[in-house]
């Protein structure tokens, strides 16, 4: 490991809260209490599953006004460390739950999909370059994995120029979006060199001020939800999938979100760094506001999925995540 870790006052969030809570209602089998009583499900976890999760818990509150829901994004590593200590009910996981983790009693249901995808500054002088060459498997490994740094004349055909070296930045935090991105590298997240910067929000914000710089984003923070298109100062280095040094027409899906989540959902992106996301609870759940939450996550929760841009499950996958609440 070659972790260069220092902290980037600018760009670091420890953790994103929201508060989602209504009045009170009458009792019910779906989770509502008698009236006056109020039931608090705390969430922690993936900034890859955050901004989905409070969208689903604004609507759920619709219905279900006496639930107070605390949802706090800090990461994969916070999500199962909050739930397997008790401090919160429900975690956001954004990764392969592990055997040490299934050992532990850990529960968990897949809810989404989405991907990790390496990005770069959109000022970066050789980017016409990296969208008609892309960067092959190999290349990528060399970013992160290798211990001498590379330059960007190793990455791309640039003839004589390019003699500056990448800046590489990598996540300081237990990152589900680290992980995955590390195994389509053959790696673990401790493998991957680089600054350590805290949390989607702020690897993304380091990538945009750096204009020499790769890091690896959520799709998320990469594109706007609304308006489909990049956000501003971050663009995508496209993946050359079978190494022929040029981006081919059935590669070229990053110029919009619709465009990136449909190469995920029909397996043109590839998993990993594309991968399912998931809730977990300490052993099957028992609350019942838990247990409502997650069956409407599963049910009328997905129609909400894809406009806030990120890829549904498909419909017998959900049927069978419906069965580990049965069970």
């Amino acid at each position: 490991m070659n972790n260069r870790f220092f902290f980037l006052p600018t760009i670091l969030f420890s953790s994103l809260i929201i508060i989602v809570m209504g009045g009170c209602s009458s009792s019910d089998k779906q989770g509502q209490q008698t009236e006056g009583e109020t039931v608090r499900v705390a969430i922690s976890g993936a900034f890859a599953l955050y901004p989905l999760v409070t969208v689903w818990a604004e609507e759920f509150n619709k219905t279900h006004p006496n639930i107070q829901f605390d949802i706090q994004a800090g990461g994969a590593g916070k999500g199962m460390a909050d739930v397997l200590s008790g401090a919160t009910d429900v975690g956001m996981f954004s990764r392969t739950i592990a055997q040490a983790e299934k050992d532990q009693g850990v529960w968990w249901v897949a809810v989404t999909k989405d991907a990790v995808l390496p990005t770069i500054s959109s000022e970066n002088p050789y980017l016409p370059e990296l969208h008609r060459q892309g960067v092959t498997h190999q290349e990528l490994s060399s970013i992160w994995l290798s211990e001498n740094e590379p330059s960007w004349n190793e990455i791309v055909d640039l003839g004589s120029s390019g003699n500056e070296t990448i800046t590489v930045f990598t996540r300081s935090d237990a990152s589900g979006a680290a992980e995955v991105f590390a195994t389509y590298l053959g790696a673990h997240q401790e493998d991957l060199n680089g600054v350590g910067v805290m949390g989607d929000p702020g690897l993304a914000e380091a990538v945009r001020k750096d204009q020499l710089s790769v890091g690896y984003n959520n799709t998320i923070y990469v594109y706007d939800v609304e308006t489909g298109e990049k956000n501003p100062g971050i663009d995508v280095i496209p993946l050359d999938l079978n190494a022929n040094g040029v981006i081919d027409e059935d590669e070229a899906f990053y110029d919009n979100f619709d465009s990136i989540l449909k190469a995920v959902g029909s397996g043109k992106y590839p998993s990993p760094p594309a991968r399912e996301l998931y809730l977990i609870t300490n052993g099957e759940p028992e609350k019942q506001a838990v247990i409502s939450f997650i069956e409407w996550v599963l049910t009328d929760g997905q129609e909400f999925v894809r406009p806030s841009g990120y890829v549904p499950l498909d419909e017998s996958y959900v049927q069978d995540q419906l069965t580990k609440l049965q069970d």
